[in-house]
This record gives C-alpha cells, structure tokens and sequence, in this order.
C-alpha cells in the first residue's frame, strides 16, 4: 500500500498530485472565501475539539501533550476519520489546515495517526 497524505495550508497554492482535498478544521480558516478553496469535503469533527483547541492555544510547550491528547480523541472518534482512510486508500490525499504553525499543528498529529491506522490495517 503505498498511499499518500500530504498537508497544506489553505493560504498557499495548490500542488501537484493533491489528489483529494479535505480541510481538517473546526473553524472556518480566517481570510478565505469559501467560495476560493477548492476541496472534497469540510470534515470538522475530525478537528481537535473546541476545548483542547482553545486549552492548547498554539504555544509549542503544550505540544507534547497536546499531541497525546488528541490522539485519544481521534481513537475515540473512529466515525470522524474514516472516510479520510478509505479516500487515502484509493489515491493520493491532502489535509488542509490554517494554522501559521507548521510545526506544531493538528493537521500533522492527523497525519500521523492516519499513516499509522494505513499501516496496521495494510
């Protein structure tokens, strides 16, 4: 199996080979029309939820346990990254997020949990 899940900021162009797009948001990214950004499907329940989004805050000294955190809110929440399972399966997918952080951003902890759920299921 050899699928592919990139990541890109909404704010930067698109890419070659994207294939799919899904942004993996809760709230709408701030300065994009939505009318601009073109994408499979808005998944917001995949997102960190609103409490763990506003007790992280972005500050990189929680980003350990931030990580931890939503990690166990994704396996608990089967139901919400599926479909990003089954699309990375067919074919080339991309995470689309806002964060100025890219280093430190949800959509890197999705990543990663998605390429280890690929994995263990093959």
């Amino acid at each position: 199996m050899n699928a592919s899940i990139r990541l890109r900021r909404v704010y930067e162009p698109p890419g070659r080979g994207e294939g799919r797009k899904f942004l993996v948001e809760r709230l709408w990214p701030r300065g994009i029309r939505k009318e601009a950004l073109t994408m499979t499907a808005w998944l917001k329940d995949v997102a960190p939820s609103t409490d763990l989004r506003r007790w992280y805050g972005h500050d990189p000294q929680k980003w350990p346990e931030f990580q931890r955190r939503y990690r166990r809110e994704l396996a608990a929440n089967q139901p919400a990254w599926q479909p990003l399972l089954a699309a990375a399966r067919r074919g080339p997918i991309t995470l689309l997020y806002g964060a100025r952080d890219t280093e430190h951003s949800g959509a890197l902890v999705l990543q990663s949990f998605l390429e280890a759920q690929l994995a263990k299921r093959g």
